[in-house]
């Protein structure tokens, strides 16, 4: 049987567990950032680009600071350097790398919006963008979000040929099962009837036969009894 070290040493591992669930539950609630659903994205050489990024938190924010970084494999630069007061105000820039780049977000009405506006793309442009958020609200808790810009030539168009016959023939297979079903059921219904006609024939069948015949039960006149 598990001594009273033992059960003290169960009851301090549990209470240790607790106190880091504690401690690991308000930073998994806390501030994040997000820049979409894409990981990369295409643009055009001499086009602009708006580069997304909205963060949110659940304790609020205070003096919040936030930058866009970018990197290559031998570059690495602040593309711009920024703080919001609160949530009723806007962002204002500290700091901007390029004239090209120009801070088109709102954090008014929680939308929380620090993207930024890429101006006359190079193809030098291509590589990662990071949008980092700093609150002080939360320990400083740090959060970022990276998104890949290709600037390219020119968009190539997707071609969705493949996509069509599947889904063509997929809507075909539906569409022939459908049919087979519904053939199914109408023959179904048809030797239903058929078989209701053929039980009403031989009903009828067998009361002629009896009436002809005089058996009883059936319709035929009876004869008056013969006078001696």
């Amino acid at each position: 049987m598990p001594g009273a070290g033992d059960r003290g040493a169960a009851r301090a591992r549990w209470l240790g567990s607790g106190l880091l669930g504690l401690f690991l539950l308000p930073a998994s609630l806390s501030l994040e950032v997000s820049v979409g659903k894409a990981t990369t994205i295409y643009a055009v050489n001499g086009t602009e680009i708006l580069l997304p990024c909205t963060f949110s938190s659940c304790f609020g924010f205070q003096d919040l600071h936030f930058w866009w970084s970018y990197n290559t494999s031998d570059t690495f630069r602040t593309l711009i350097d920024g703080t919001v007061k609160n949530e009723k105000s806007d962002p204002k820039v500290k700091f901007k790398d390029d004239d090209r780049i120009t801070l088109e977000g709102s954090t008014k009405e929680k939308m929380n919006n620090i993207s930024i506006l890429l101006r006359n793309l190079e193809f030098s442009d291509t590589g990662k963008y990071t949008c980092h958020v700093q609150n002080p609200k939360e320990n400083n808790f740090r959060h970022q979000a990276t998104i890949f810009l290709q600037v390219v030539d020119k968009l190539e168009e997707v071609d969705n040929t493949v996509t069509l016959i599947i889904l063509g023939v997929v809507g075909g297979v539906i569409g022939l099962l459908i049919f087979i079903l519904l053939v199914k059921k109408f023959i179904a219904f048809v030797i239903k009837k058929t078989q209701e006609k053929k039980k009403e024939c031989l009903v009828s069948s067998s009361g002629n036969d009896n009436t002809e015949n005089g058996l009883p039960g059936s319709k035929a006149e009876e004869k008056p009894p013969t006078k001696v």
